[in-house]
């Protein structure tokens, strides 16, 4: 069809003009030290970062919308190279099971391989976050020594998370690849969805620590048990038992006397610590949405992890690479690549990542969600403690029974989860 051709132009003209927009909006925001110098600059740099993003996903809206309307795939036989991209990107899988006729696999190992299985997804967790999470840290908060002597500090949280998302990719296209898989398992403009809240997650998250402890962001990560089961509710409709809230509400009070009751180094003023609660909300709402609406496509097209790994990492590598690339700061941050130790440090803190969210899902496939919740409770713990004996934090007395309520909150919900499924083998 030769109008798919001039939605297309039209499309790239779309991109050109954004982009042109962002880079003066951008330009105009670097040239203004009012707003560079402000305790909330870092709501100008997020709204800067949502135009860049809006580059590619305004003018891929538009193509939906054409595609959609115009019922575009009942018009065409699909043999094009074209109609091929456009099946993947916007069209519906044909050649899906339904749930019933799927095939189970059922496997047999013994005790020790188990255990094994369970050794290895115990410490590859453990590591991989625990490395990940002391180098997000060093990262943000240390200075690095150029070869002049002088010291810098990186600040640009988006370059971070692009290097992040573009390792993810390059090894889930590579496990895809090597295992014979096919890459589209949904229609990939749906990953756009969770892949925009979850770069905007890793983004406040990086960039919180400029204004709490790393200690606070570890533990404000359990009060995400509210807003998953609020957007359970609103994306899967799912349904929860007393005892969840109970916990949820148990877990909140912690975090809450944790935060209050600890000193931190970083918030030397009430307009800071304000700045990092309001950026660790974002985060939880964000990664929230992330995670409910992977789970939706998993249940909806029963996704490889690795696709879902893949589909997400290229949206996310698309839409940050887009609000780089007119950024003054990329280039900075490029040449602090050539340091030896902060190219180490990114270098691992990916692979830390990327690794890590492979091992989740083997731990999740292999034990189930149970298990792996108690792993990371562990890991969450171990970070608080090493992070406190590195970089010095204080916490005080009611910050350390805010930790205890926090994890033994925790532990309660595993409790009462396991002993719920006991009781009602057949939901199981």
């Amino acid at each position: 069809m030769r109008s798919i051709w001039i939605v297309g132009a039209l499309c790239l003209l779309a991109t050109w003009f954004f982009a042109h927009l962002y880079q003066g909006l951008l330009t105009a925001y670097e040239q203004s030290g009012t707003l560079t110098e402000m305790e909330y600059s870092w709501f100008f740099r997020l709204l800067l970062n949502l135009a860049g993003y809006s580059t590619i996903l305004l003018p891929g809206f538009i193509l939906y919308k054409y595609v959609d309307r115009s019922n575009y795939f009942d018009k065409i036989n699909g043999s094009g190279c074209l109609s091929q991209v456009l099946l993947s990107c916007f069209g519906e899988p044909t050649e899906r099971l339904p749930e019933s006729t799927k095939p189970t696999k059922v496997v047999e190992t013994s005790a020790r391989a188990e255990g094994a299985e369970l050794a290895f997804c115990f410490t590859g967790l453990m590591g991989t976050y625990l490395v990940w999470g002391l180098l997000q840290e060093k990262i943000m908060t240390q200075n690095y020594v150029m070869s002049d002597g002088s010291l810098v500090k990186f600040n640009d949280s988006q370059f971070l998370v692009f290097i992040n998302r573009l390792l993810a990719f390059s090894i889930a296209l590579g496990r895809l690849l090597c295992a014979r898989k096919p890459f589209v398992a949904a229609p990939l403009y749906k990953f756009s969805y969770c892949s925009l809240t979850n770069i905007i997650s890793a983004w406040c998250q990086y960039e919180a620590l400029k204004y709490v402890s790393f200690p606070t962001q570890v533990l404000s990560k359990s009060c995400k048990v509210i807003p998953v089961m609020l957007m359970g509710k609103l994306v899967s409709r799912n349904k929860y038992e007393l005892y969840e809230y109970v916990t949820a509400v148990l877990i909140s009070a912690g975090m809450a006397l944790f935060m209050f009751g600890s000193r931190d180094d970083y918030s030397e003023s009430t307009m800071t610590t304000m700045s990092g609660v309001t950026l660790l909300a974002l985060y939880m709402v964000c990664d929230s949405f992330t995670s409910s609406w992977q789970g939706a496509l998993f249940t909806q097209y029963s996704c490889d992890p690795m696709q879902m790994l893949c589909g997400v990492n290229l949206f996310s590598c698309l839409l940050t690479a887009a609000a780089l690339v007119h950024h003054s700061s990329t280039a900075t941050s490029i040449q602090l690549l050539q340091h030896p130790v902060f190219a180490t440090d990114c270098l691992l803190l990916s692979l830390s990542s990327a690794v890590g969210q492979l091992i989740i899902y083997r731990t999740i496939a292999k034990f189930g969600a149970v298990v792996f919740t108690i792993i990371m409770t562990l890991r969450q713990a171990v970070s608080i403690l090493l992070s406190c004996l590195v970089y010095g934090h204080n916490v005080s007395v009611g910050g350390a029974f805010g930790v205890l309520l926090v994890f033994g909150a925790v532990l309660l919900r595993v409790y009462c989860r396991q002993r719920l499924r006991r009781r009602r083998p057949a939901d199981i």
